[in-house]
């Protein structure tokens, strides 16, 4: 008998995890739309710093071993017969579909184009923009905006940058304030202008005012406040998705009701934070349960939403802020231990070699 067949739909996190999982069981195709993975924890250095421009993006070519990997967009998911359907028209017939899309990220913190020349020039441009940069606003703090504004400063001490943000202490997704009243102190310790509980608009155009009435000057502007889930495709599937667009699934990581269709990482309605780390626990717990639906079994082991991870937030490579998750509120560690555990090298040897490819 020939083995069943897997599609994951997205490489990023979650679906290289589950892809490498269920490789040797299974004959799985993952799709993609860019070329190479993408390793996003290392993108926002890679807009500010000239050295880190290429180290984002991973090959696919050696991720799997017995499945394959389709350049491709996925535009629709035909459960009646089975099949993904591609932008180029190719039917991707499937005994399991995985949705795993993932989200849009605001630039810089994103692969642009589908070719990695087209997305190592998008960062090239980003560089030289924050070098010709007068002052740079930042709109949010939440952890992408926390480490930009560290990397632009750091590598542009005489650039003014303004960090915005709506609530009243940076990092506030997280269980324990004083990761957030560190990280505020790291960063007007480097000179970064930091002002909280307010909001930021443009009543004309180059213009910045925040809802206190205070004005900021800025020729740059990054806007640092969320994602968008990449679920318009599922269009014909719009029952699926919740009200904020995220793939609706149940403990098994199953979507849309379906027993051959799962949904993991930053696409679904999971309530716990998007980060890489719940993505990768998401693609492994999906893998679990798909190896029993392949075998004919019903899944038996629900996914259990992480109540707290270990956190990292870099702040440049010598510096960052970090949660270990301890105690209840989570224990809030040293600079040091956050530049040995991810500051310095953003897990990119980690990933690097889950994707069979060669430290560098």
């Amino acid at each position: 008998m020939s083995a069943k067949r897997v599609v994951v739909i997205g490489g990023g996190y979650a679906g290289t995890r589950l892809a490498r999982e269920l490789d040797a069981v299974a004959d799985v195709t993952l799709v993609d739309g860019k070329e190479a993975f993408f390793h996003r924890i290392a993108s926002l250095r890679a807009s500010v710093r000239r050295d880190w421009t290429d180290k984002p993006f991973i090959s696919y070519g050696k991720l799997l071993a017995h499945g394959r990997v389709v350049h491709g967009t996925a535009t629709g998911l035909d459960t009646e017969d089975k099949a993904v359907l591609l932008k180029s028209g190719e039917p991707l017939e499937y005994d399991v579909a995985v949705i795993a899309t993932g989200a849009e990220y605001h630039e810089p913190g994103r692969f642009v184009g589908a070719t990695v020349e087209e997305a190592a020039k998008a960062f090239r441009d980003s560089q030289e923009r924050f070098a010709a940069a007068a002052a740079v606003l930042v709109v949010g703090g939440g952890p992408a905006g926390v480490e930009l504004s560290a990397e632009i400063k750091l590598v542009h001490p005489d650039t003014p940058v303004t960090l915005v943000h709506a609530r009243e202490r940076l990092l506030d997704g997280n269980h324990n304030p004083k990761l957030g009243d560190r990280a505020l102190a790291r960063l007007r310790a480097i000179g970064v202008d930091v002002r909280l509980g307010v909001t930021v608009s443009e009543p004309e155009p180059g213009r910045y005012v925040t809802s206190a009435g205070e004005a900021i000057k800025a020729d740059t502007v990054i806007w640092a406040t969320g994602t968008t889930p990449n679920t318009g495709w599922l269009r014909d599937h719009d029952g699926w998705l919740d009200g904020t667009g995220h793939v609706k699934v149940d403990g098994y990581l199953r979507a849309g009701g379906q027993s051959d269709v799962f949904a993991v990482g930053d696409v679904n309605n999971v309530p716990e934070a998007k980060l890489a780390q719940w993505a990768n626990a998401q693609g492994k717990a999906a893998a679990g349960s798909i190896r029993a639906v392949l075998d004919g079994k019903a899944p038996t082991k629900p996914y259990v939403p992480a109540k707290m991870k270990l956190m990292a937030v870099p702040l440049g490579p010598d510096d960052g802020v970090m949660l270990l998750p301890l105690s209840g509120q989570g224990v809030v560690a040293g600079a040091g231990m956050a530049k040995v555990i991810k500051s310095r090298g953003m897990f990119l040897s980690q990933f690097r070699k889950a994707l069979g490819q060669p430290a560098k």
